[in-house]
């Protein structure tokens, strides 16, 4: 059974850093491409980041792009989201998942094995 656990999220202020981690287990992630989304109170799930299966490439949504980054590591068969210069509307609950359907990057649709979330809240 494929579990996917995300850690890291916390309270910070506006400005601060956090780093979040995907644990992935049942299944190797070596050929998957990953993606970290985002949902606040209220709202869809929204894209916020994802990289390919050999961590060449990496996409960003406009609204998080120079402030976060994406990485993994295969070994330890997990993934990680750097996010830096956190403002207010960060403020989410934070899912990884893998991509196990073609198509686009920012699809949710296009993933599968969602985590439980890690919530993340910036105060102003």
């Amino acid at each position: 059974q494929v579990q996917l656990v995300e850690s890291g999220g916390g309270v910070v202020q506006a400005g601060g850093s956090l780093r979040l981690s995907c644990a992935v287990s049942g299944r190797t992630v070596e050929n998957y491409a990953m993606a970290w989304f985002r949902q606040a109170p209220g709202k869809e799930r929204e894209y916020v980041a994802a990289i390919n299966w050999s961590g060449s490439n990496t996409y960003y949504a406009d609204s998080v792009k120079d402030r976060f980054t994406i990485s993994r590591d295969d070994r330890k068969n997990m993934m990680f989201l750097q996010m830096n210069t956190l403002k207010p509307e960060d403020t989410a609950v934070y899912y990884c998942a893998l991509k196990l359907h073609s198509g686009t990057y920012y699809y949710v649709d296009n993933y599968g094995h969602w985590g439980q979330g890690t919530q993340v809240t910036v105060s102003s």
